[in-house]
């Protein structure tokens, strides 16, 4: 029996950014982490002042504190009395003007991608254990998973208008972990600006955005191997460019020798299955951040049909690892990368 992991995908990103500060003097580069969202959080900052970055890093960092604590989804917060209102059958639920956009914008992505990408399905991932900080490998009772598969919770379920939230379905649970650590790299980016840093790079758990460069050189991160506690290869990431990564073993527990990843298809109520891993790399646009994170399910559950599900975001550069450990990556992608020892794509596609 195997437990929950949930550091393999920080390790390619910390392999690169310790080559980053090993080729740095002090002045230039600064470096703060912390532990929220469940996993380890990074802010680099280059050329500003020691005073400069502490500041604006420490605001961000207590801006990641207050989106844990406001929106996590089984300790109580504003998302879990939305959660209750929504399942006692109220009506009309007021919310705060920020919860409500972010609900329009994940119902959005939900619909361009088939629903695949569903935060509704908070009822179901506590019921595959994934809802504690104390995890118990188990499968589900079949009973309570046929009857959460029957109520079939969906973001298309929900009516957000005046900041306030109405479902048309009392199964609806939500919960924003497919989303909020996107949402974090873009309010991180946005205060980074306001205090005047040009140039920096946000890495929460391996879902990374740069900002500026690293001098004359542009930010390096690496993709982690799904299956090795080494990188799949390395890029460059430029100013404003967001990359992200779903994989089976991000967050995953293994009982009688299968495994049972954190992503769970809508369809069926199981861990998906068919990919170890999809990496997307997001070119400069508003919520940069957002889109690497949420867009990463559909395309990681659409399987075969990966490709088609990333165009519908508008995203060129992608790549796959499927249940074999081949690798399938787009020709925009291929041009960035360097892949590691030994390393080769399986099929190059437009």
């Amino acid at each position: 029996m195997r437990l929950i992991r949930r550091a393999a995908a920080w390790l390619a990103i910390a392999a690169c950014t310790a080559g980053l500060l090993a080729g740095c003097s002090r002045a230039s580069i600064h470096q703060q982490e912390s532990y929220v969202f469940g996993t380890r959080v990074e802010v680099l900052t280059w050329d500003a002042s020691e005073e400069k970055s502490r500041t604006a890093v420490g605001e961000v960092l207590r801006e990641f504190d207050r989106l844990h604590r406001a929106y996590h989804a089984w300790q109580p917060s504003e998302l879990t009395a939305l959660n209750s209102a929504i399942a006692a059958g109220r009506q009309g639920i007021p919310v705060s003007p920020e919860l409500a956009a972010m609900l329009t914008d994940a119902k959005a992505i939900a619909a361009t991608g088939d629903e695949l990408f569903d935060p509704a399905l908070g009822t179901l991932i506590a019921l595959w254990g994934f809802h504690t900080d104390t995890f118990v490998p188990a499968r589900p009772d079949p009973a309570q998973l046929a009857a959460a598969i029957q109520a079939h919770p969906q973001m298309a379920d929900l009516r957000i208008a005046d900041n306030q939230v109405t479902s048309r379905n009392p199964a609806v649970q939500l919960d924003l972990g497919g989303y909020g650590k996107g949402y974090a790299l873009d309010r991180a980016a946005a205060i980074l600006k306001a205090r005047g840093i040009s140039n920096a790079l946000i890495n929460i758990g391996g879902n990374v955005l740069a900002l500026g460069s690293k001098g004359d050189q542009p930010w390096r991160v690496g993709i982690q191997h799904p299956r090795e506690p080494r990188p799949l290869a390395t890029l460059p990431l430029r100013d404003g460019e967001a990359i992200g990564t779903s994989g089976d073993y991000q967050r995953f527990f293994e009982l009688d020798g299968q495994r049972y990843c954190h992503l769970l298809d809508p369809r069926t109520g199981w861990p998906a299955k068919g990919t170890q891993a999809v990496t997307l790399l997001i070119t400069p646009r508003a919520n940069a951040g957002t889109l690497s994170d949420a867009a990463s399910k559909p395309v990681y559950l659409g399987g075969e049909r990966w490709r088609d599900y990333a165009k519908r975001y508008g995203i060129d550069h992608a790549l796959r690892v499927d249940a074999d450990g081949k690798i399938q990556v787009t020709r925009a992608l291929r041009d960035r990368l360097q892949f590691g020892e030994g390393i080769t794509p399986s099929a190059v596609i437009d």
